[in-house]
């Protein structure tokens, strides 16, 4: 009984130091524009009336946005988005955070998104996650293979496992996760669309992206080791009471 209650105290202040870890993105979700949603991105901010910019994210193809597109997931199947979603039965749904989604066109003129993450501890390992899901533009034709998203953290490089679908389909809502060593305390976390097979227009979506310690930190670890010896003690308490 008091190996369960030290367990039970430990995997507590685990589970508390796991929710409270601190996202280092800015507007993972995107949900923050300076021009509003559902248009298509601009490398810089702008007053045209179609194109907007995410909050603490830069797109660039190095002429412009590129053809990168905030979508509100709720519309993004009818005719009101800027970019219309195949919705014909294939499973389509909004993303997790049912809001906006970032959206890019593989094979047409992608940009790259980017952030600047500050506050890094060099050697230390982050995890990195995200939505992702790969749709079909209303009006085309054809399947589509292979198409993931590259992940630039400073000088690393990793991918998403890669999505196809058939002719008018969508992939439905998967979730990546992948670890980086940090080199430097300022590194910039990049996305890019890539795919191999045009069938049509193939759109990937992005969404809810977060990157934490991978470990716990010190003062952590302190709390944690803490919790193990208050267990103990309330273990030993309890037994001599009884004793």
């Amino acid at each position: 009984m008091r190996i369960k209650s030290v367990l039970l105290s430990l995997s507590a202040l685990i589970a508390l130091h796991a929710g409270a870890a601190t996202n280092l993105v800015a507007n993972g979700n995107f949900e923050k524009t300076t021009g509003g949603t559902n248009k298509q991105l601009s490398s810089t901010v702008t007053s045209e009336a179609n194109r907007t910019t995410l909050e603490g994210w830069t797109s660039s193809n190095g002429n412009d946005g590129g053809y990168n597109f905030v979508l509100d997931t709720k519309i993004a199947n009818t005719w009101d988005s800027a970019i219309w979603l195949e919705d014909n039965g294939n499973g389509y749904s909004a993303s997790l955070g049912h809001g906006n989604v970032f959206a890019s066109d593989a094979l047409y003129w992608p940009g790259t998104l980017s952030q600047a993450i500050d506050g890094l501890t060099v050697g230390s390992t982050y995890t990195l996650t995200f939505e992702y899901a790969l749709a079909q533009q209303v009006g085309f034709a054809g399947a589509n293979s292979d198409n993931y998203w590259q992940v630039g953290f400073g000088g690393s490089t990793a991918n998403s496992t890669a999505l196809s679908i058939e002719d008018n389909g969508f992939s439905g809502w998967k979730t990546a996760s992948m670890t980086f060593t940090a080199s430097s305390a300022s590194q910039a976390l990049s996305f890019l669309a890539k795919g191999t097979a045009p069938g049509a227009p193939p759109f990937l979506l992005l969404d809810g992206v977060s990157l934490v310690s991978a470990v716990p930190e010190p003062s952590t670890w302190g709390m944690l080791l803490g919790g193990l010896c208050l267990g103990g003690f309330a273990a030993r308490r309890r037994a001599a009471k009884r004793a």
